[in-house]
């Protein structure tokens, strides 16, 4: 656990430091909010002065506010989702880095989400060789990550590979399980890039592609070695009208997203960015099997001390 923790140190200095290398600015956003970004009943409630409000699951709505100003922002934070789950890769309150960058496509943002993995991966082989000895750590298997350019493939192209090399069918639109990614992350052995979701089952932020509305504009980066998505990121939808109609097809509530929409009132600019869970990323560099020992004192649905 010792040598996690250091190697833990070492991932948050070089996220710090990709991001200021690069002219970033951190920014903070509140924990407590009045509403979700994700789905709703992943959320932690609390009774805020007789109000209902809840614990964040995301920096990004206030996020896309600042970046206006900012332009080229990024955070370390905790994050909290309630979700009933007890596998080793869910944490009911985790660290998540994100970042949002103005005047920015797809293509752009995956070349910071690769860029950041290499600068960390970079960063640990430097730092912690005797940890990554300590802990047993096959460092040739860490080592393509910074020799080799990731992959790049449609949902599509994921759901051809899948149904003519490993003779799993999936139906069009359902997303990617675990035992799909695993399955998919067979024949790689640095992460790979999955774009263009379906629509309907992404988060309400990611637009259509205008060249297939049927589909999002956004990326998963899955990792080897079982360790599954890691990141998630996309380009933003600026548009009010389809953000709503979104919103109320998801049964959200309009009104608790009045501040991020005004963000479009007037107008808006192209911009993009990803969430990256930390102790994810810490649980492949170690090798663990379980993301609890990513981290000093996890909670899950079944911790809660010390």
């Amino acid at each position: 656990m010792t040598a996690i923790m250091k190697i833990r140190s070492t991932v948050f200095h070089a996220i710090h430091e990709y991001y200021h290398n690069l002219g970033f600015y951190e920014f903070q956003s509140p924990i407590i909010i009045p509403g979700g970004a994700e789905e709703g009943p992943t959320l932690f409630e609390l009774n805020y002065f007789g109000k209902k409000a809840y614990l964040t699951q995301t920096w990004q709505l206030y996020a896309e506010a600042a970046m206006f100003a900012l332009e080229k922002i990024y955070t370390m934070a905790p994050t909290f989702r309630a979700e009933k789950s007890k596998t080793s890769r869910h944490l009911a309150e985790f660290w998540m880095h994100e970042m949002e960058v103005a005047w920015i496509n797809l293509d752009e943002l995956m070349e910071y989400a690769e860029g950041l993995i290499k600068h960390i991966f970079k960063r640990v082989l430097e730092d912690n060789k005797l940890e990554l000895e300590i802990l047993g750590r096959d460092i040739k298997k860490l080592e393509p990550v910074l020799k080799k350019k990731f992959p790049r493939m449609t949902y599509d192209e994921a759901l051809g590979i899948l149904d003519k090399k490993k003779k799993i069918k999936i139906k069009w639109g359902k997303d990617l399980r675990t035992i799909e990614e695993e399955k998919l992350m067979e024949d790689y052995d640095t992460p790979i890039f999955v774009t263009h979701y379906p629509k309907e089952i992404m988060a309400f932020y990611k637009p259509s592609d205008p060249k297939n509305p049927k589909v999002a504009v956004c990326f998963d980066m899955l990792a080897p070695e079982g360790n599954h998505e890691i990141i998630g990121g996309s380009e933003r939808d600026t548009d009010i009208k389809e953000l709503t109609k979104t919103l109320k097809s998801k049964r959200e509530k309009i009104e608790d997203y009045g501040y991020y929409l005004d963000t479009r009132k007037y107008g808006s600019i192209p911009h993009a960015g990803f969430g990256m869970g930390t102790e994810r990323v810490i649980k492949w560099i170690c090798g663990v099997e379980d993301i609890k020992d990513a981290i000093a004192f996890p909670r899950n649905m079944t911790r809660l001390n010390p």
